[in-house]
Parts: structure tokens; sequence; C-alpha cells
């Protein structure tokens, strides 16, 4: 345990901020669960609201110094390539294309 003043304040601080940060650690990774959540039930709308709410939250513990730059960064680049992976295949559905159909090439003219 710490016997100097200074110290003893540092480790005070240290546990303010350690309580403060597991609330706003825990603010980003129930925002995730949520996205994760709308991707797993197919919803293209839910999922792209709650993306959007994550990317704030997320940029916001980032800029607290909460987390790394990178690691937000990371976090959200997987949930937007999840996010746009489920609307890619979502419109493809309606269209009633197959996903390994080759694509038509226009015909050549020659002169």
């Amino acid at each position: 345990m710490a016997t100097h003043k200074s110290a003893i304040k540092r480790a005070r601080q240290n546990r303010v901020r350690r309580i403060r940060n597991m609330g706003y650690k825990t603010r980003a990774k129930n925002a995730i669960t949520e996205v994760r959540l709308a991707i797993e039930n197919k919803g293209i709308e839910d999922a792209h609201l709650s993306l959007s709410k994550a990317v704030s939250i997320l940029q916001e513990i980032q800029a607290k110094g909460v987390m790394h730059k990178k690691t937000a960064s990371r976090k959200i680049s997987r949930l937007a390539l999840q996010v746009n992976k489920l609307a890619a295949t979502g419109s493809e559905e309606g269209k009633g294309e197959k996903l390994d159909s080759p694509a038509q090439d226009p015909p050549l003219s020659q002169p």
C-alpha cells in the first residue's frame, strides 16, 4: 500500500478513474451486443440504427482516452463490415439473383 502522501492521492485517483472507465466500457459492450443481435435477427434497419449509436459511443470513449484510437476504429470497422454484408445479402435476395452468377459482358463491336 502507498505510504507517501502523493502516492495515496494517486491511488485514490486511479480507483475513481477505474470505476468511471468501467461504466464507459460496459456501455460500449452493450452497444456492440445490440448491433450483433440486430445482425443476427436480420434486421437491416435496426442494424443501421444500432450501428450509428455504437459508432457514436465508441468514438466518445476513444476521445476520453478510455479505449485506444485504433481499438475503437477496429471495432467500428468490423461492425460496419458485418452490417454492410447483411444489407448486401438482403438486397440481393430481394432481386432474386444468384450470388455466384457471372456478369454478362456486352458484345464486342468490331470496326
